[in-house]
């Protein structure tokens, strides 16, 4: 469900990049108390065509009675209609719709070492995550590795300073510029698999993170992956979110799956249940989509997760899967704008 959100401030913080806080009325504060590393998904009308975005909340996770921060971090994409949107007429005043926030790249503060790889802006949950667990949590480290093209384009420079000069001996940073020379000892150039696996030893204690977060381009996340594999770092402790996917080449397969000519859906969403022919070469999503607005979906593209539903009965095959983890696909879990029947009958419950 969406809510109508003002913004109540915009800040610069690149030349393609803000920060964009929320003014959360009081009989929403609970709605939309968040988690460390969760995101929102904002709706907006620009020229009469709705647009749908995933944004990670970069702000702190608060604590009852202390009302919530509802701050994203967004950078402009080329041909990005939000992006666009937001950087050059978004103002004080005006008024989005966001449903509550959501996601499952969470880090819930405990004890113990954790450690981030992220590129761009993968800084935005990833922030969110060690502030809110260095300042909950007196026995616990967070290593903080980000990619960056230069110093300029960083996002949250200021915001990761702070948390450096405020908990000196439990956060540690390691910055790399792939477009900029730095001082002796930092690394430059790109952060791929080959170099994580020399770098992160030298760097923590590896065998020692509790959990693992990457977050960015597709490149950098699948590169980071392989290095912790190829240094036996435990899969269980690795998660990660896709903020950008290339269209070129990737190690994803992506499947074209025809639909059965007479196959047919059933799903659940908020407890109503229905019956639809699935059209030729449609997505589940896009058949639910015809009957029930109120579908939950972002990107449409395998990587927000947000049309993740658990299927009931039937086979269906995924185009591509950027969002979920093995644990979840083996559980059952698929994303519905990726879902093509295989069977002639598909159950999806949204609900789960």
């Amino acid at each position: 469900m969406f809510h109508p959100l003002r913004v109540s401030a915009i800040e610069r913080i690149t030349d393609d990049a803000v920060a964009v806080t929320f003014a959360v009325p009081a009989e929403l504060r609970e709605t939309f108390r968040h988690k460390p590393g969760q995101h929102l998904n904002v709706r907006f009308t620009v020229d009469g065509k709705e647009i749908r975005r995933s944004y990670s909340i970069c702000a702190p996770a608060a604590e009852q009675p202390a009302e919530p921060v509802v701050r994203v971090g967004i950078r402009g994409v080329e041909g990005g209609a939000f992006s666009t949107y937001a950087l050059k007429e978004l103002a004080v005043g005006d008024q989005v719709e966001a449903m509550p926030p959501m996601g499952r790249f969470v880090l819930e503060p405990r004890p113990g070492l954790f450690a981030a790889v992220v590129g761009g802006s993968g800084i935005t949950p990833v922030l969110s995550m060690a502030a809110t667990l260095l300042a909950r949590e007196e026995k616990a480290r967070f290593c903080l590795i980000r990619s960056d093209r230069t110093a300029a384009s960083t996002m949250f420079l200021d915001e990761v300073a702070d948390l450096k000069d405020r908990y000196p001996d439990r956060f540690q940073l390691i910055t790399a510029l792939s477009r900029e020379e730095q001082s002796a000892g930092l690394p430059s150039g790109r952060l791929d698999t080959e170099r994580l696996v020399s770098l992160l030893p030298a760097v923590l204690p590896v065998a020692e993170v509790d959990g693992w977060f990457l977050c960015g381009p597709l490149g950098l996340v699948r590169g980071t992956e392989k290095a912790l594999r190829a240094l036996e770092v435990d899969r269980t402790r690795v998660h990660q979110e896709i903020f950008h996917v290339d269209d070129g080449p990737s190690d994803v397969t992506v499947v074209k799956v025809a639909a059965p000519s007479d196959a047919t859906l059933t799903a659940t969403l908020h407890g109503r249940s229905g019956s639809w022919p699935v059209q030729d070469a449609e997505s589940l999503l896009e058949t639910v989509l015809r009957s029930r607005s109120d579908a939950p979906y972002a990107c449409k593209g395998g990587v927000c997760g947000t049309c993740r539903a658990f299927l009931v009965s039937g086979e269906v095959r995924m185009e591509r899967n950027f969002a979920l983890e093995p644990e979840e696909t083996d559980a059952g879990f698929v994303l519905a704008c990726q879902a093509h029947p295989l069977t002639p009958e598909v159950e999806l419950d949204f609900d789960r």
